[in-house]
């Protein structure tokens, strides 16, 4: 059981890693269009502004899973550095199961209502001529939070996850 949950939160990583760079790439583009038409044509489009909003609000949620993932999350502890690296591992393990999988695990459970209610509609942008799919963007809500309790887990099974750089 250990061995498939690492393995499978190894390739949602991977997957979240490419999500975040097609996001990313999305965003930059989507910018880059919209500043080159409205300064050097004095055009916009309502719909390529909703794109850039769509691409940086999946990178903002699916970044959080992938620096989990790799151990870059805020740790804010005044004694981290004196203390011995079985005890930083034990608080880690501690901080993983009381608080992130079973906050993570609400979070989901508690949007669920939300999502089949944006999915039932096919909820699209407010502004008229928008850029529809905004249940799209909220199931990156969910799928984010799954992704967490998964890199939640996989920190607690793997040997190595207390190690810090």
């Amino acid at each position: 059981m250990r061995r498939v949950v690492l393995h499978l939160a190894h390739w949602a990583d991977r997957l979240t890693a490419w999500a975040c760079a097609a996001s990313l790439a999305a965003l930059v583009a989507a910018v880059l269009a919209i500043v080159i038409l409205r300064f050097g044509f004095d055009m916009g489009f309502i719909k390529l502004q909703n794109l850039a909003g769509y691409a940086f609000a999946v990178l903002l949620i699916l970044s959080v899973p992938y620096c989990l993932a790799r151990g870059g999350h805020v740790r804010v502890d005044v004694l981290s550095e004196r203390l011995p690296p079985s005890y930083l591992r034990r608080a880690d393990l501690v901080a993983l199961l009381a608080f992130l999988i079973p906050v993570f695990g609400l979070m989901v459970w508690a949007f669920l209502p939300d999502l089949r209610f944006s999915w039932s509609i096919r909820e699209g942008a407010v502004e008229t001529g928008g850029l529809g799919g905004v249940y799209l963007v909220k199931t990156m809500v969910a799928v984010s939070g799954v992704l967490m309790i998964l890199q939640g887990l996989a920190a607690v099974l793997h040997p190595d996850s207390g190690a810090r750089p």
